[in-house]
């Protein structure tokens, strides 16, 4: 995907299409993840879709539930989601500033003779 530390530095259009394709990436896995925690906080806690969407976006931004939870599976539920959130934000974080790392530290490693060419 990312040109190799003997290549030359990829053209500015080539980057920022590289950070579309990132970024919809990131999109795409968040509202997978949310969707997953709409359909778990509505199916397992017996929550309102409403209340779901709002509970699942909170947990999925690092913000805390909102509603209380009575049973012990909506317990279960909320704490492995809980968990995955983080797991996604990690993935998200990384998917995103892959392709600003890998532009900053190749351009570490072009000579000045290659900049010239």
């Amino acid at each position: 995907m990312f040109e190799r530390k003997h290549e030359k530095l990829a053209t500015v259009s080539v980057f920022v299409r590289r950070l579309a394709v990132c970024l919809i990436t990131s999109g795409v896995l968040v509202l997978a993840a949310l969707f997953i925690g709409i359909a778990g906080y509505h199916w397992i806690a017996g929550l309102d879709w409403i209340d779901s969407l709002l509970n699942a976006s909170m947990i999925l931004g690092g913000m805390g539930p909102v509603n209380q939870l009575t049973s012990k599976s909506a317990k279960v539920f909320a704490s492995g989601y809980a968990l995955f959130s983080g797991l996604i934000f990690i993935a998200v974080m990384g998917i995103v500033f892959s392709p600003i790392v890998h532009r900053m530290l190749h351009k570490f490693h072009i000579d000045d003779k290659d900049l010239q060419k």
